[in-house]
């Protein structure tokens, strides 16, 4: 097994000129998509794909996706292929500003590279959809020794090139004379960096909050469910549904945001009461810095909740009616905008009856008039006169 890895990895090192430019997304997809996979105990490779852009020798991996594989006929891993290009194309439908396009793929890998079970979906990639695509390996037994290792990613990007059984470092390949020279896929890791736009900052940061506080409240939770458990332990353990971990997930996460608005106003609160003991008893030096700024925005703050504190009922009520009568007006003024364009269209219809009459009677006239002239004529040429 050890000489198929290293038979993959090209001793050569890449002369293509690219560079990755790594989004934290991907990182953020991943390691939700393997949490999933490992906690829902199911079976088979961990396999997305990765969209972004390339312009000229630079390739931005910016979104992913999980995958569906399947085993084909011939016992190899295949994905899909008309599930997956309907995949891709729903994804490119969304992103539109910029147009994404497939770039690569990923999986997990072990450090020393991807192995032969990695070739058959590469091989998929690279002659349905990219013929350039990149191979992003996640390493998984790198995640617990991400401290000791300077905080180093387990994530390497390989692109994949086609060389001879026989290449060697110099570039030189050994033939036999009237021997074609076999070629076979090997992989060659490319440089990266992260690239972080300011959305992906506030989203990240705010993953690392929620991560710090659901980490302990699973330490809390554990040593609960231990003190519980040594006094009644139950004989078997029960599975959650993929419905009830969902469900639990955003439970939690609404319980961290309301003890994070809890902490931010808790730290409010304590800086008040230090600004207004510092007030009282100019004496006694305070931690806490008088800062007009501060106090503007907490009293614009206090401005927007006053009408939702028990002691404002009355303004609450009275700002519910009036956006109750806002939302009536607003209506009624569409309903009066519905009639008047339906007044407009029965007058001009009543204006083309008009004409339509006025049209038949001058007709009728004429007529009239025609037949009346052409008697007294033929009576005048004949000597005799019709009075």
């Amino acid at each position: 097994m050890s000489d198929q890895l290293e038979s993959l990895i090209s001793p050569k090192n890449s002369d293509s000129g690219l560079h990755i430019q790594l989004h934290p997304l991907i990182l953020l997809t991943i390691s939700d998509h393997i949490t999933r996979h490992v906690a829902r105990c199911q079976q088979g490779p961990i396999i997305g794909a990765l969209l972004g852009q390339q312009n000229g020798r630079e390739i931005t991996l910016e979104h992913a996706f999980e995958c569906v594989v399947r085993e084909g006929s011939n016992g190899e891993v295949q994905i899909p292929h008309d599930w997956f290009v309907e995949r891709v194309k729903q994804f490119k439908d969304v992103h539109k500003a910029p147009a994404l396009d497939l770039v690569g793929w990923w999986s997990t890998a072990p450090p020393s590279g991807p192995n032969t079970s990695h070739l058959p979906i590469h091989r998929q990639i690279l002659q349905n959809h990219n013929e350039s695509a990149v191979f992003l390996a996640f390493h998984p037994s790198l995640v617990q020794g991400a401290s000791s290792n300077g905080g180093k990613l387990p994530v390497t990007i390989y692109e994949s090139v086609y060389e001879g059984e026989n290449a060697t470092e110099s570039g030189k390949m050994m033939q036999v004379d009237g021997e074609e020279q076999s070629l076979t896929i090997r992989f060659r890791e490319l440089p990266y960096s992260v690239e972080t736009g300011e959305a992906e900052m506030i989203g990240i940061d705010t993953v690392a909050r929620t991560a710090r506080n659901a980490a302990v409240d699973s330490q809390g939770t554990s040593q609960t469910a231990r003190k519980d458990n040594s006094k009644e332990q139950p004989a078997e353990s029960t599975l959650l549904s993929p419905e009830e971990e969902e469900l639990i997930a955003s439970l939690t996460t609404r319980l961290n945001a309301v003890r994070a608005l809890e902490s931010r106003i808790s730290l409010i609160k304590a800086y008040v009461a230090s600004i207004s003991s510092e007030s009282e008893d100019q004496d006694t030096p305070s931690t806490a810095t008088l800062s007009h700024p501060i106090l503007r925005n907490i009293n614009a703050l206090l401005s927007h909740l006053t009408l939702l504190t028990p002691q404002e009922q009355s303004a609450f009520t009275a700002e519910a009616i009036a956006q109750s009568n806002d939302v009536h007006l607003v209506s009624l003024l569409g309903q009066l905008g519905q009639s008047i364009s339906a007044m407009r269209e029965l007058s001009k219809r009543m204006a083309i009856m008009n004409n339509m009459r006025r049209t038949m009677v001058s007709r009728k006239t004429q007529l009239a008039m025609q037949g009346r002239f052409g008697d007294e004529f033929f009576s005048t040429r004949d000597g005799v006169t019709h009075g």
